[in-house]
């Protein structure tokens, strides 16, 4: 029996301390006042009465009730049932302690209520959970009260406080003791009925209400989140539903309990709670509701609302397919019968579901299957350790989930590490004890849940069997539920004046209290014995390979395989256990072969030995290292258990007395230090022999273990016959227990010492980087391993080298093996003196072994070396030289599948082979350990430049040798290296070789990197003197002067302005000397025009090759500071070529020329530059030669410059100052910008932006109608969500960030999967244009950053608009491509389904960095073709401003697109214009920290981008940007080191000298290196190549656009990258080499090619290059010398159109339609495409031709046109007349809907006949033709109708 209530508690507002801010309640009474003994009085009470604060309101509220529960220091919950009333209170003080209703303003005008009414709360205090029976009795307090009934309140508060009722618990049979009828005294009757089994939850109709409430996707996600415990907040405006709802989340995780905080209803004085870092159940008013906003790691359940919030940072483990499935489907039948019937032509009559409480109990009738189905065998995997004098039990969780086949499950593995199951292991564990209804599931109702599966309605009924029984545990006896309890009158709590509750007697109810206790000691009442009994096992758990019969058939094969070589090798046949060792090598990866190793090896061992010869012992070992490598760390399936004997059991013979064990030789393996599997095995052993102690003689004699009994049954006996023995006996038993687990112990002991001491003592290969140093630091906080995992990550410096550890093996193990036997023998119950001298006894153990095995270590160096192949030696570059020799390794595989033979073909990896270090490369160089590829050479080399990771790795594999440490080079080329070292390389050695990595990836000085120190011998660089540092800055400022005087001298010189074709013809232009005028600044210094007499020849000729740099070539072609020949005209022109940088002291990383407006003094730029970063001002670097719009480039604003930048010139100001005048400079140099570039005009209305959309719209016939574009709608893809930008684009449009963080998630409708464009596509149905408030276009943009541009003001008199954007950093792109390399280079294999391949490649967001750059460069590159200039001004101007620059040149003029032209472009824009191709690419030791950071990698991939949309339009192929990507991080050459010309000339590295170059080692130029690569083969040059007059490239930009880069991926395993060519070496002698061992053997022609190992472009090369080296062949066969490829190329070009020029004029005669000359025949002169080269005739592309009368526009004449169609571009295209070259317009015939025959209309051609006419309908207009004649008119239908049936 129990008390129905242990404390009652009266708790009021307190008046005392209502003039706070915040009122406080007190308690004013309690009963008993003292505590009781076994139930002391909780504190804090009145906090949980008024969870949302005390406080006095307006008006009277009605009554509430809600139950509170509150938790004990010894986790006992107190169950506190609060009935709330409010009384009135005095309202003489200003009161403060209002409601929240009351505003808290003091203002005078506020009137203060009259009468005030403060909450009082009546508190049952109990340990029992009836909240129906407190909420009559306290109702019955009150109704008294209220009513003045005439029965004391302190004779009803003693009869409730004195109540005792019936403990739950008992059998069927004592139902009647389960209820009782009570009486407080006031007339009132209640019948409580207590649960049958205590043990079952009590959740009334609560779990139906939450399923409700929520939904049943909503609760299973907080049931999965309770169970993996995580943090859950319900909110709600009604706290009994608080209650409820953590009550039915409870009750539905039945029969686990939850052990964290739980707390229904939390008050808002303890909201700090929240932020505790354990997981927790609360419950908090939706008043609170803003509070909870900020927790990031707190599931948020919204009862009112019916959502659950899910934060970013919280994922949920859900349950296991099909499980989840199956209990979606059976929560919907039971909340929702007619769902599955609601199709029915005909449903059942009666579906509806069942009462609330009938309800609740199907759907906990359906969790308790879930955890039926989940836990289903679970006390097979008990292991029993003690069974006196208490039951020690331990699940075994790697063996359940083995059986199970759910090891890999996330949720399972939760579950069953979360602290709920160790109760449920503890309470539900021993084997003797009262059982209950899930017990009965798990023993008899798995099987029928399991038969059920497919049948839903068998289902069903099972479901309401079980809430049959779950509701008559509830409801024991539901006919005498009939109460009788007096409730107040309605609206009694309305009534005016009412009494208030009055002082209560203390000593009246006292001795109510005193006389039940009295009575109760008299005549003490008779408690329920506990009916125990064996708890039932249920039905073992079959193994899952015995239940899938597939397996056990595919894997019959493999295990007679091993069965046969494990035969042959014990009967001595190793001949044939050889032949079979690599199938059964291969058979072990499947796990019934592992299995049966095992058996197989038991039954060969004698007396726990078996010795071996060396061949049998290496073929067992080797087995056995091959089946443990695929065992994982937690030995799920036993594996290493099986193995764990048997590797102390096989030995071999060293020498005299000294034997050698198999476990010396399988150490490597992780499962050995993983704690749990070394438990499991103990704790398996001491069952066993626990077991031992008490079977029965006839059982011990059984050999079958199955019929005997479990040792739980066992356990379960003793158990009952315990209280039955002696004293005497029971202490004879506990100490045979303990002396059991204690010599367990010792032999444990020393099997781990076995298993973790190494062969060699002084190597810690095992220890390093495993568990063992760290064993105690798992947490099972996910929050606090999150973070860890994230601090880690940002420890990892970008230098990516690791330090070694050194730590001692043998005090490493000793605390390994203290550790473990301190844990297992607490919990065996060890004493404290045995663990003591198990503690002494650790270290001798581990001394003596460490002694043994050293004997055997000495032993072992004298057996005969192991045959090994030999080492292959690589092919060095000229230059190269072997810093380390090779050493012995092996080539792991990582994550690429390729190589592995997972795709298909034979594996080439792992291999054995060598690593050599060289000055330049890393080179692995072997063979693939497979022997069925054995004669292939695989390659794998990167340069030591590129090395961007190296760490250290443990590495596993099956090989006859002992592997000792591993590492892991990943490079920015995209190369990834896991080599193990040989046990042949000293750890010493392998010590030099990353120190020898580290110092020549890290060199002190740019001097070190191998494109200076190349043919030197590896001799460290001279340190470069400082003292003559200037000498080639001075030379080059005179040098500079004196030839842009000499040039303007040159009067006699007459030169033609904006001639580009001198440097469209040029032939090498290091050797011709250019004529150039040059303007020069008048305020040029008098000294510098003086030219030094004492610069020596050489240096004149360096510093005159100035003029001919990148900059001035480019500035000459684009006619940009080419002046007339006397200098006073001079003034006419817009720009000039300045040299104000001369000396690199306005800039350093400018180039000494800059084109800026004529009309800037040079003074002026020198004030200028203080504004922007690094002093990099605006200069001109481009000009459209068709529009003269200019690109300029410039850093971004320093914060000092950027409000007067945008002032307005009419702003009144204080007075003038020294930022007003560089800001009004600034205005004035822009100005200045706008008027050097003329107003450039177009028909149509396109000098408006407002007419953009019109032109747009037109249906004129102009040829400019191809160029108009849609600018609005490209303006849109650059736009971003914010509002807050500058210029007139700001109410319009808005102009967004380049850094977004979202993914784009919408398109434009112009994107298209189709062919990119030249021009952009019109809209169909696209959104509207971006309205602008400037009508008028404006004459310059400015892009810039965002974050500089804040706080101006824009003014429309000026004529630049800004755009204000957002530029990513170099942070985001460092961060974008490590996460790419390790997509596209993996470590290890894609485990995971969420780490797949393309998951990775959108995570590192790459894509969406070149979609931004694309998008930007396209948007530029419009402006600049419609007209207007524009300024890009973002960050430092180094990165992206490069890069756009960059694009938009190479989109817009069709020069870049050429050898000469990129190399000139990369020459200006990106070395001349000072990228920090030294910092971002970490080139020395200053910038190890700063880390590898690709921009131009970048650039190089859009341009790719852009070269696979436009494959004709550039003269070089993808393998020239490969080139050019490979030798940017290589170090090779000296292009890509240095951060500026400034530097280059300071290092004396600008030119190369004349002597260097006729050297064959010093080409230091990759330019130099490519030209003479590409005279001799035609691998750089594109076949297709056939570039557009005019055309700007408009590629798209859309990420679903864009394709991975194969660079990337790609590799050659046959030869190492295909990157570094030596053109002075034949590739014949590396052949010869190769194939000098194989000439005994006869040579096959045929080649097998693999992607992954063949150089595809070599091996499969096209038709082109393939007809080139037969021709090549053929000349050398002859005896001629071979002619270089581009001359035969250019003499095949050449006589192919003169045969079709011919064949054009013989066919002149045979067409209906006259031709015009062949001289014309094309469109635009000099235009090719990629059909007119490889054209058979030329009349393939025109098809038909003539003249036909062609309706204009609305309100235009007939005009007679020359039309021609063409069927190969699929076009009709008209000229003025036959002769014209110049096409006026192009119909598309993609776009033809529909020919039929028209009418004459207004204005047709007269005298020509009705069916003359026809019409052409496409998707935009009709266009009205009229032939000379019907015959005509229909030959025209025809032709276009067989046209587009061709399509």
């Amino acid at each position: 029996m129990a008390r129905l209530a242990d404390y009652f508690v009266v708790v009021g507002y307190d008046l005392d301390k209502r003039g706070g801010s915040e009122g406080q309640g007190c308690i004013l009474q309690r009963f008993p006042e003292k505590d009781w003994e076994d139930n002391p009085f909780p504190q804090g009470i009145e906090l949980f009465c008024q969870p949302s604060g005390w406080q006095l309101f307006p008006e009277r509220l009605p009554p509430t009730y809600f139950v509170a529960a509150l938790t004990d220091i010894n986790s006992e919950r107190h169950y506190c049932a609060c009935f709330t009333f409010w009384e009135e209170v005095d309202n003489t003080q200003p009161q403060k302690g209002l409601s929240s209703e009351a505003d808290e303003d003091e203002d005078a005008g506020i009137v203060q209520p009259s009468q005030l009414y403060a909450p009082k709360s009546l508190v049952l205090v109990s340990r029992l959970d009836h909240p129906e029976a407190f909420k009559n009795c306290l109702g019955l307090i009150y109704a008294v009260h209220i009513d003045g009934l005439g029965v004391p309140l302190e004779t009803l508060i003693g009869n409730l406080l004195t109540c005792l009722i019936p403990i739950a618990g008992g059998s069927q049979s004592d139902i009647e003791a389960s209820s009782l009828t009570i009486t407080l005294g006031a007339g009132d009757r209640q019948v409580i009925q207590t649960p049958i089994d205590n043990s079952l939850p009590v959740s009334g109709s609560s779990t139906a209400q939450l399923f409700r409430q929520l939904g049943i996707v909503n609760v299973l996600y907080l049931f999965c989140a309770a169970l993996t415990e995580h943090k859950i907040l319900f909110l709600s405006s009604s706290y009994h539903r608080l209650t409820e709802a953590c009550r039915a989340l409870l009750a539905i995780m039945f029969p686990l309990k939850y052990s964290f905080t739980y707390v229904p209803i939390l008050p808002g004085k303890l909201l700090e709670v929240l932020s505790t870092p354990t997981p927790f159940i609360i419950g908090v008013s939706s008043f609170f509701r803003s509070e909870t906003q900020e927790l990031l790691d707190v599931i948020i359940a919204d009862l009112d609302g019916g959502t659950v919030t899910i934060p970013e940072c919280v994922h949920i483990s859900l349950l296991p397919e099909p499980l989840l499935h199956q209990m979606q489907k059976s929560l919907s039948m039971v909340l929702d019968p007619e769902l599955e019937l609601a199709d029915h032509a005909f449903p059942p009559v009666s579906t509806q579901p069942s009462s609330p409480k009938i309800q609740d109990k199907e759907i906990r009738a359906v969790f308790l299957r879930l955890f039926a189905q989940l836990f289903q065998g679970y006390r097979w995997c008990l292991h029993i350790i003690r069974i006196h004098p208490e039951p020690a039990i331990r699940f075994h969780k790697a063996a359940f989930l083995g059986q199970r086949a759910l090891a890999e499950d996330d949720f399972l593995m939760k579950v069953l590490d979360g602290m709920a199951f160790a109760g449920f292991v503890s309470e539900r564990g021993p084997p003797f004890r009262t059982k209950d209804l899930f017990d009965e599931l798990i023993a008899h109702g798995v099987e029928r849940i399991c038969q059920e599966e497919g049948d839903p309605q068998k289902g069903m009924s099972h479901i309401k069997e079980l809430a049959e029984q779950l509701f008559k545990n509830e409801n024991p006896y539901p006919t005498v539920t009939v109460h009788k309890v007096q409730r107040p009158t309605e609206g009694s709590h309305l009534r005016p004046h009412q009494a208030l509750f009055p002082h209560l007697d203390e000593v009246t109810v006292q001795l109510f209290i005193d006389h039940a206790a009295a009575k109760q000691k008299a005549a003490p009442l008779a408690v329920r014995a506990e009916v125990k009994c064996t708890v039932p096992s249920g039905p073992p758990l079959g193994d899952v390979a015995d239940r899938n019969g597939n397996v056990l058939a595919n894997s019959a094969r493999r295990q007679e395989v091993v069965r046969n070589c494990i035969t042959y090798i014990f009967e001595n046949k190793m001949l044939e256990a050889k032949k079979l060792l690599p199938a059964v090598l291969r058979a072990l990866k499947g796990r019934a072969a592992r299995l049966c190793l095992t058996q197989e090896l038991n039954q060969h061992v004698l007396q726990n030995r078996a010795v071996l010869d060396d061949e049998q012992f290496d073929c067992i070992v080797r087995m056995m290292n091959c089946t443990l490598q695929d065992c994982s760390v937690m030995d799920e399936h036993g594996i290493a258990a099986a193995l764990l004997p048997l590797v102390t059991a096989f030995c071999r013979k060293l020498g005299a007395g000294i034997t050698q064990f198999a476990y010396s030789c399988v150490q490597d393996h992780m499962v050995w230090t993983n704690m749990q599997f070394w438990e499991g095995m103990f704790y398996g052993d001491v069952q066993n022999h626990i077991r031992a102690l008490y079977v029965d003689e006839d059982e011990q004699l059984s050999p079958a273990v199955r019929g005997g009994r479990s040792a739980l049954e066992i356990a379960s006996e003793e158990r009952r016959l315990w209280p039955t023995l002696s004293k005497e006996k029971q202490q004879e038993l506990v100490q045979k227990e303990e002396s059991t687990v204690f010599s367990q112990a010792i032999h444990y002991a020393n099997r781990m010492s076995y298993l973790l001491l190494p062969l060699d003592s002084s190597k810690s290969r095992l220890l390093r980087g495993s568990a063992l140093g760290d064993a105690e630091s798992v947490s099972n906080s996910y929050v606090t391993n999150s973070i860890a995992g994230s601090m880690a990550e940002s420890y990892d410096t970008e230098s990516g080298f690791e330090d070694s550890e050194n730590s001692d093996v043998a005090s490493s193990v000793v605390r390994f093996i203290t550790r473990f036997v301190d844990k297992v023998c607490n919990e065996s119950g060890v004493t404290k003196d045995h663990l003591k001298a198990l503690h002494t006894m650790i270290p001798d153990i581990v001394q003596m072994h460490i002694e043994t095995l050293d004997a055997v270590h000495r032993e072992s160096k004298r057996l005969p070396p192991i045959q090994k192949p030999k080492l292959l030696r690589p092919v060095l570059l000229a230059g190269e030289e072997l810093v380390m020799e090779g050493m012995r390794v092996h080539l792991i595989s990582d994550g690429r599948e390729e190589a592995t033979g997972a795709m298909g073909g034979p594996p080439l990896l792992p291999a054995e082979g060598a690593i050599f270090l060289t000055s330049y490369r890393l080179i692995f160089k072997g063979t693939p350990s497979d022997p069925l590829v054995g004669e292939q050479v695989v390659t794998r080399s990167f340069p030591i430049a590129s090395l961007t990771k190296e760490k250290k790795i443990s590495v596993s594999i099956p090989m006859d040798q002992f592997i000792q440490e591993g590492l892991q080079l990943r490079s920015s080329t995209f190369q990834l290296m896991k080599i193990a070292f040989d046990e042949e390389v000293a750890s010493d050695t392998v010590e030099a070789f990353r120190k020898h990595v580290h110092k020549l990836r890290y060199p002190q000085h740019v001097h070190g990197t191998f494109a200076f120190t190349v043919g030197r011998s590896c001799k460290m660089a001279p340190e470069h003197k400082h003292k003559d540092e200037n000498r080639y800055l001075k030379t080059l400022s005179k040098s500079l002067v004196k030839s842009a005087k000499k040039t303007i001298g040159w009067q006699f010189i007459a030169r033609k302005k904006d001639s580009p074709s001198a440097w469209e013809t040029e032939g090498n232009p290091q050797s011709q000397v250019y004529e150039d005028e040059i303007s020069v600044s008048e305020e040029a210094e008098p000294a510098s025009l003086t030219l030094s007499s004492t610069i020596k020849s050489a240096d004149r000729q360096t510093m005159s090759n100035v003029v001919e740099r990148a900059c001035c070539r480019d500035y000459q072609r684009l006619g940009l500071g080419t002046l007339s020949s006397s200098l006073s005209r001079s003034k006419n022109e817009p720009f000039r070529i300045s040299t104000v940088n001369r000396m690199y002291t306005v800039c350093r990383s400018y180039p000494g020329l800059l084109i800026v407006p004529q009309s800037i003094p040079d003074s002026t730029i020198q004030r200028i530059s203080r504004c922007y970063r690094q002093n990099r001002f605006p200069v001109v670097c481009w000009k459209n030669s068709r529009t003269k719009a200019v690109l300029l480039r410039s850093g971004g604003l320093h914060g000092k410059g950027v409000v007067g930048f945008f002032k307005s010139p009419n702003a009144p100001g204080p007075g003038p100052s020294q930022a007003d005048s560089t800001s009004l400079e600034q205005e004035k140099y822009l100005q200045a910008i706008v008027g050097s570039t003329p107003s450039y005009s177009e028909a149509g209305g396109r000098n408006t932006l407002g007419g953009f959309a019109s032109a747009r719209a037109s249906s004129s016939d102009s040829s400019d109608k191809m160029r108009q574009p849609k600018i609005g709608a490209l303006m849109k893809q650059v736009i971003g969500g914010r509002e807050d930008v500058l210029g007139t684009f700001g109410r319009g449009g808005r102009w967004g960030s380049i850094r977004s963080g979202g993914r784009p998630s919408t398109y434009d409708p112009d994107r298209g999967t189709g062919p990119p464009r030249k021009e952009p596509l019109q809209a169909n149905g696209g959104p509207a244009e971006v309205p602008f408030v400037r009508q008028q276009k404006a004459r310059l943009y400015i892009i810039g950053d965002k974050s500089q541009l804040k706080g101006g003001k824009p003014d429309s008199f000026q004529q630049w608009e800004v755009i204000p954007i957002e530029a990513f950093d170099v942070r985001h792109v460092k961060a974008s491509f490590k996460k790419l390399m390790k997509a596209c280079v993996p470590g290890s294999s894609f485990s995971e389904a969420n780490t797949t391949f393309y998951r990775c490649l959108e995570e590192s967001e790459w894509m969406r960095l070149l979609h931004k750059v694309l998008q930007v460069s396209v948007l530029v590159a419009e402006l600049l073709d419609l007209g207007s200039s524009v300024m890009v001004s973002l960050e430092d101007g180094w990165d992206i401003t490069t890069q756009v620059a960059s694009l938009v040149q190479l989109l817009s003029d069709r020069h870049y697109r050429t050898f000469d032209g990129f190399r000139l472009l990369v020459e200006k824009e990106w070395l001349s214009f000072g990228h920090r191709f030294g910092h971002r690419g970490a080139r020395t030791l200053a910038g190890q920290s700063g880390g590898f950071a690709p921009i131009f990698l970048q650039f190089l991939d859009c341009v790719h981008q852009i070269h696979l949309q436009f494959p004709t339009e550039f003269e070089f192929s993808q393998y020239y940007l490969k080139f050019l990507a490979y030798h940017y991080a290589s170090n090779r050459f000296r292009t890509f080191l240095l951060d500026s010309d400034y530097e280059r000339i300071e290092l004396g590295a600008m030119y190369e000298e004349k002597g260097e170059r006729k050297s064959q080692q010093a080409c230091k130029s990759v330019w130099d290196y490519m030209e003479r690569l590409n005279k001799k083969t035609p691998v750089f040059f594109n076949y297709t190549y056939a570039p557009e007059d005019g055309e700007v490239l408009k590629p798209y930009s859309y990420i679903s656009n864009l394709k991975l880069w194969d660079f990337y991926v790609e590799e050659t395993l046959s030869e190492g990258p295909p990157y570094d060519w030596e053109p002075t070496r034949g590739r014949a002698e590396r052949v010869e080499v190769e194939e000098r061992p194989r000439r005994a053997a006869p040579r096959s022609r045929r080649k097998v090619v693999r992607p992954c190992y063949d150089n595809l472009h070599r091996a499969v090369p096209d038709a082109i290059a393939k007809l080139l080296q037969d021709l090549q062949c053929l000349e050398a066969e002859l005896g001629q010398a071979p002619d270089r490829w581009k001359d035969t190329w250019d003499k095949i070009k050449a006589a192919h159109r003169t045969e079709m020029k011919l064949e054009s004029r013989e066919t002149l005669s045979s067409r209906g339609v006259a031709r015009a000359p062949s001289g014309g025949a094309m469109g635009r002169p000099g235009s090719g495409t990629l059909y007119s080269q490889f054209r058979s005739t030329e009349s393939e592309n025109r098809s038909f031709e003539g003249i036909l009368f062609k309706k204009g526009a609305l309100l235009k004449p007939w005009k007679p046109r020359w039309f021609v169609l063409d069927k190969t571009k699929h076009q009709l295209r008209y000229y003025e007349t036959r002769q014209d070259k110049e096409c006026k317009g192009v119909i598309d015939l993609a776009e033809v809907e529909s020919v039929m025959p028209g009418a004459p209309s207004m204005g047709a051609p007269k005298g020509v006949e009705e069916q003359a006419f026809f019409d052409v309908k496409t998707s935009k207009r009709v266009y009205n033709f009229c032939a000379r004649n019907s015959v005509q008119a229909q030959l025209w239908m025809d032709n276009v109708q067989n046209c587009l049936s061709d399509a």
